[in-house]
């Protein structure tokens, strides 16, 4: 009985020390961030797009604040113009007009709140993807699935790949790959998660990169990489993509406006 009477005033007594701190974190002004990935899936026309504008915000701040009320724009090589038109006041930008064409030169234009945003890229080809291959042997503990998406690279150029895996309703995993050591053979995308399953559902897309977007894509995953921490890691540091401001150059955009070719399939992990 003594020893529960001990036991109950011990828990008043750590729940009466209990504080609330609140932290004082700095705030800037909000950012323009650009998420601008045209993708021309193989198979398809291409011809519709989508662009995300948003706000930065505070740590604690709940939810991502949309950009709305922008004009943005998207011209091609050949004069052509593509007109994004926002859904209400989402910060969600659609183009049905789209033309996707391979070593297009494309440009992309939004006029947000008085100052201009541009960027420029090339849409490059990319592989179709060969075969899956599934290891159900994997990890330290061997009891992970890894998999394995083969791809076989153009011999006597350069090129970058961007890798996406997603697993049913998670956030993709992204990984680059560049032929630096691998020129005109076939190599593979690499994928495991030790909470995949049989049954499981997995999408799997390859896009074709430029070295700029490539070099970003490279210092973003090791920032965000999970597995992280060692004294010789990069520290952590602002990631500017291709976009400019040319009104206000300081008050620079986040973000990246990219076009790609992309094949693209879904493997039901076996």
């Amino acid at each position: 009985m003594k020893k529960i009477i001990y036991i109950f005033i011990l828990s008043l007594f750590i729940i009466s020390c209990e504080d609330v701190i609140d932290v004082d974190l700095e705030t800037t002004e909000p950012r323009l961030v650009i998420d601008a990935s045209l993708s021309w899936v193989k198979g398809t026309s291409g011809n519709e797009q989508t662009i995300i504008l948003s706000l930065t915000a505070p740590f604690f701040n709940n939810g991502v604040p949309p950009a709305s009320g922008a004009i943005v724009s998207v011209s091609d090589s050949e004069n052509n113009i593509f007109n994004f038109i926002e859904e209400g006041t989402s910060g969600i930008y659609k183009n049905n007009t789209f033309i996707p064409i391979i070593n297009g030169t494309y440009t992309l234009n939004v006029v947000y709140e008085g100052e201009t945003y541009t960027a420029s890229e090339t849409l490059f080809a990319v592989p179709s993807i060969d075969s899956v291959e599934q290891n159900n042997n994997g990890g330290f503990s061997g009891d992970d699935i890894e998999i394995k998406a083969f791809y076989t690279d153009p011999g006597n150029e350069e090129n970058f790949y961007l890798f996406e895996f997603q697993n049913n309703q998670n956030v993709p995993m992204l990984e680059v790959y560049d032929d630096e050591f691998t020129d005109g053979n076939e190599i593979f995308g690499f994928f495991s998660d030790d909470e995949m399953k049989s049954g499981d559902i997995l999408s799997i897309k390859i896009s074709g990169i430029s070295r700029r977007h490539y070099d970003f894509m490279f210092i973003l995953l090791q920032q965000t990489d999970e597995e992280s921490g060692d004294p010789f890691e990069t520290q952590p540091a602002t990631v500017r993509g291709n976009c400019v401001n040319t009104t206000n150059p300081d008050n620079f955009p986040l973000g990246y406006f990219r076009v790609t070719e992309t094949d693209a399939l879904l493997y039901t992990v076996q």
